[in-house]
């Protein structure tokens, strides 16, 4: 069965952006080790999935990466690789989606990653996004965790479990240290019963 990864930095002190949404914090710590990682990683997916405000950034930002003639070899790679694979934006609030290879979901968001999980394809990977994020973890849909912990505290800012009502139990799978300092944390959760949530979460208000 197809997964959904959550890759996603975290600041030591847990944060996963700024108390403004600010994202600088990780940056000065990519090398050359973590964009290899990156590249396979994102390599091992066929789907990106991300929400509004993720998806605005990237497809801002990406379509120029890709053309850009002072990038690496690398750097120009892993843009190509995001501009081709099919995206999947989960918002209420837009009307189109321009990036190439990309559908809105806006109803029924368990069932259908549910169903997506069963079709035959690579992993789903979500990169960062507080509120889709959240709501993947609420709905209990995210089946391994990948968290790049930053040599970094902000002090304040938006945790990555801050909406999580319930006991969210992880196992590790492994840890990966980099020479800067950052070290990738894979976590699967454990779960008595993947295949139906344990409460009631309101969609209505995940999306926008």
């Amino acid at each position: 069965m197809r997964k959904v990864i959550l890759s996603i930095n975290l600041t030591l002190d847990g944060f996963m952006a700024g108390p403004n949404g600010e994202l600088d914090w990780h940056f000065p710590h990519w090398n050359h080790e973590m964009a290899t990682y990156a590249y396979d990683q994102l390599s091992a997916a066929d789907t990106i999935l991300a929400g509004r405000v993720t998806y605005q950034k990237m497809a801002d930002h990406w379509p120029v990466a890709a053309r850009d003639p002072y990038s690496n070899r690398q750097d120009l790679a892993f843009a190509r690789l995001m501009n081709s694979l099919p995206k999947i934006v989960f918002s209420r609030t837009l009307s189109k989606v321009t990036w190439q290879h990309s559908r809105l979901m806006k109803e029924n968001i368990r069932e259908a990653i549910m169903q997506l999980k069963q079709q035959p394809g690579k992993d789903m990977i979500m990169y960062g996004g507080v509120t889709i994020a959240a709501a993947f973890i609420q709905m209990e849909l995210i089946d391994e965790y990948r968290i790049w912990v930053n040599p970094v505290a902000i002090g304040s800012g938006t945790p990555l479990f801050e909406n999580v009502e319930q006991h969210l139990a992880l196992q590790l799978i492994d840890t990966t240290p980099f020479s800067n300092g950052v070290v990738l944390l894979r976590y699967r959760p454990v779960l008595p019963d993947i295949s139906a949530p344990r409460f009631n979460w309101d969609q209505s208000n995940l999306f926008q």
